[in-house]
């Protein structure tokens, strides 16, 4: 066990070269490999770069573009300068706790990744395994990171929260109540790093150009796949093609020459649930099914092989997280432990029984929310799946040749549910 433990507290060794060029024809991009200089608490600097890898057996290495400008059938790609995760410096890491590893850093990427389209309020994320737990607006940087995180309690355990406004006190007292890995944000209010400080193998980075993220938006950059026999694909990032209420289509289509339309317009409510809904799916893995209601994350499904499936899983999480967050509320303590003690006769059963039909009755906050899918409903059954729990709505690509089935589903619903198509599908691999 002692050998277990020492594993992840060891810092792999790392023979990535110091830089690293990538041509393209007679275009040529210059990496530089980013290391830092810091102290794991032995009192001694040590100078690294990446910890480790997805595992603490993986040597791993992160490069920085330094130089160079791709342009590619006339699109330009992102320029150096532009530097945000990669280009993070020790005067940033306000507290290292330690050197960070390869998860870390993808986690905090990926959470600006949904956070660029969320920029027009405060907002939070919690990535855990490069999928968010939780996303939420909110009021204030507070309000948003206590949604976000009861949002999945559970899952937030151990993840990188990401903030849009600077931290302040009363958010930084609750990270702290928390188990975190990473908290990041443009700035840190008077006090606020004093109290995260507490958790000394928290991370602790501020990232000043979170407040211009949303510049981010329309920078296309290069994504390379790595394939077993050492080859790569490469492909261009995605755009997210919605950006306003204007964007979404009418759900309609013609099969076997009838033409079925949605009967139901959304409400501003339900567009702006959509667009807060759409731009959490840019960073969640394919393929998915998300619930949102309120601006906050209900239920995340995520990576599953069959769409239905993953729909089911996302409601399954949403009740179950549901019923975590009334027993944490009430008796301070985790759904799963209250029952763990009332099988041990150290707890009343009853209060179990009455969360899970409060629970049960609210369909897990199901009620009302909108349904956001990465790509198509092949058949109507995964809306159906939706349709029982009471959504008020869904987002979906269309394009489906059994569109005409969903859209029949929503307007056969009592009472009617609304749809609207993306024109454009999110994978995310």
């Amino acid at each position: 066990m002692s050998d277990i433990k020492k594993m992840y507290k060891t810092i792999m060794a790392d023979n990535f070269p110091p830089e690293m060029t990538i041509s393209f024809g007679d275009q040529k991009l210059l990496y530089r490999k980013r290391s830092w200089k810091l102290d794991e608490g032995a009192g001694e600097l040590i100078e690294k770069g990446l910890r480790y890898g997805e595992n603490p057996d993986q040597q791993a290495a992160m490069y920085q573009l330094v130089s160079g400008n791709l342009v590619l059938a006339g699109a330009k790609f992102i320029e150096p300068g532009n530097g945000l995760v990669s280009a993070i410096t020790e005067e940033q890491m306000l507290q290292a706790g330690k050197h960070p590893g390869k998860t870390n850093f993808t986690d905090l990427d990926n959470a600006l990744n949904i956070l660029k389209f969320l920029m027009d309020r405060p907002a939070a994320a919690i990535m855990k395994h490069n999928n968010p737990s939780g996303v939420a607006y909110g009021k204030s940087v507070f309000e948003a990171y206590d949604r976000a995180n009861m949002a999945d309690r559970i899952a937030a355990f151990g993840g990188c929260l990401v903030v849009n406004r600077p931290l302040d006190r009363q958010a930084a007292e609750l990270a702290n109540s928390n188990y975190l890995e990473v908290v990041a944000a443009p700035d840190f209010e008077v006090g606020a790093v004093e109290i995260l400080s507490k958790r000394k193998n928290l991370r602790i980075i501020r990232l000043e150009k979170i407040s211009d993220l949303a510049k981010y938006r329309d920078m296309s950059y290069v994504e390379f796949k790595a394939l077993i026999d050492g080859g790569l694909i490469v492909q261009q990032s995605q755009k997210n093609a919605i950006r306003g209420k204007e964007d979404f289509q009418e759900a309609r289509t013609t099969y076997k020459g009838k033409e079925y339309r949605i009967e139901r317009k959304p409400t501003d409510k339900e567009y702006d649930d959509m667009l807060f809904g759409w731009n959490v799916e840019q960073g969640i893995t394919s393929n998915s099914v998300i619930y949102v209601k309120d601006g906050v994350t209900v239920g995340i499904g995520t990576g599953e092989q069959d769409r239905v499936g993953v729909a089911e899983i996302a409601i399954f999480k949403a009740y179950t997280k549901y019923a975590d967050a009334l027993c944490f509320k009430k008796y301070g303590i985790p759904y799963k432990q209250y029952e763990l003690e009332a099988g041990q006769g150290k707890r009343d059963t009853g209060a179990l029984k009455e969360i899970d039909e409060i629970t049960k009755k609210a369909k897990g906050g199901l009620i009302g929310s909108v349904m956001v899918s990465d790509a198509f409903f092949p058949f109507r059954d995964g809306v159906d799946v939706g349709l029982k729990e009471g959504i008020s709505s869904i987002v979906q690509p269309g394009g489906s040749d059994r569109d005409f089935d969903s859209i029949t589903a929503c307007n056969e619903a009592n009472p009617k549910v609304t749809m609207v198509f993306t024109g454009q599908r999110v994978f995310k691999h």
